[in-house]
């Protein structure tokens, strides 16, 4: 008895030892290079962020403007990219003239002079809204940007025109899952060098059928990430990277990359050579997707010498701190 229990104890000794060499970031590389920043929504106006519902009309709860920006807007990109973003994150809605329009809302009656659902409006008529209409600071006192947004929607086809070099992800904000065949329609329609430098995620029906029609696109959705992860955590000790988490966008809360096998160096690794590229989000509270990495001190969370992408919805910020070295 007491020789089988010897032999399991080596067993035991074994396979930890194993598990720690084929995991420990000590014994792996990554290239001496910056991480990739990913700029949610862009430049966009800050808002209150306590108490917010699916629902929630933010450009009624703006914070006093710091800047003259726009979300989704041209000029919004231009300036997230110029402030240091390496990825501008971007969403779109179909239109019934057989577009994309790129505007944050399902519906126009927040943020613009319209009203109803965006994607029952052609390009053109959405074309001739105030995207600024509702946008106060002051609970309807002033509105800072009224008269400023006509005519700033862009079309997808716009964007893509003005920035030909640019990366972008683009958020599908339905689960119909024939959105999903529109846009794959649209981007198979590009070259494949200007496919590559675009990643799409949102609902789970869209995304998985863009997915099935281009598989080389890197894609997210909630399922799909979670199907990743539990898997991993499951059996990515053994340095497996299961199926689910091949080429797509792996968003990982900052507060739950640790817990990951080979964090950071021979996970990012192991996702890269899955075909999949790393983003890092804000904490996760257990509520749904977490934030990004907002603040100062979430970016000194992040491990010295990482390189994989950093998703943020404050950009500058994220650029200055990372150039300073504060990590």
């Amino acid at each position: 008895m007491r020789k089988i229990w010897r032999h399991l104890l080596v067993l035991v000794l074994l396979l930890g030892a194993f598990v720690y060499l084929n995991n420990t970031s000590l014994l792996a590389s990554r290239p001496d290079k910056a991480p990739t920043l990913l700029a949610h929504r862009g430049i966009a106006q800050r808002f209150d962020t306590a108490g917010l519902q699916n629902d929630t009309c933010t450009a009624e709860r703006i914070l006093p403007p710091a800047h003259e920006f726009l979300e989704n807007t041209i000029p919004s990109m231009r300036a997230s990219f110029d402030a240091g973003a390496d990825i501008v994150e971007i969403d779109v809605h179909p239109t019934t003239d057989e577009q994309f329009a790129v505007f944050h809302d399902w519906t126009l009656d927040c943020r613009t002079d319209g009203t109803g659902v965006t994607r029952v409006h052609s390009m053109a008529e959405l074309k001739k809204l105030d995207i600024g209409h509702g946008y106060t600071a002051d609970g309807g006192k002033t509105f800072p940007f009224r008269g400023k947004g006509i005519g700033l929607m862009p079309s997808l086809d716009e964007v893509l025109a003005a920035f030909p070099d640019r990366r972008f992800l683009i958020n599908v904000k339905s689960r119909d899952p024939e959105e999903g065949a529109k846009l794959a329609t649209v981007l198979k329609n590009l070259p494949e060098q200007r496919r590559a430098k675009l990643m799409v995620y949102g609902g789970d029906e869209p995304v998985a059928t863009l997915r099935n029609q281009l598989p080389e696109v890197r894609t997210v959705s909630r399922e799909s990430l979670k199907a990743c992860l539990i898997r991993y955590i499951a059996y990515g000790w053994t340095g497996i990277v299961p199926a689910a988490c091949h080429n797509m966008a792996v968003l990982v809360p900052i507060n739950v990359a640790p817990w990951l096998w080979g964090w950071p160096d021979r996970f990012l690794n192991r996702m890269e050579a899955a075909g999949s590229e790393v983003f890092l989000l804000g904490p996760y509270d257990g509520g749904g997707f977490s934030t990004g990495v907002d603040t100062p001190d979430e970016i000194r969370r992040i491990p010295a010498g990482y390189s994989g992408g950093i998703w943020t919805n404050e950009i500058e910020m994220a650029a200055r701190e990372l150039k300073a070295g504060t990590r």
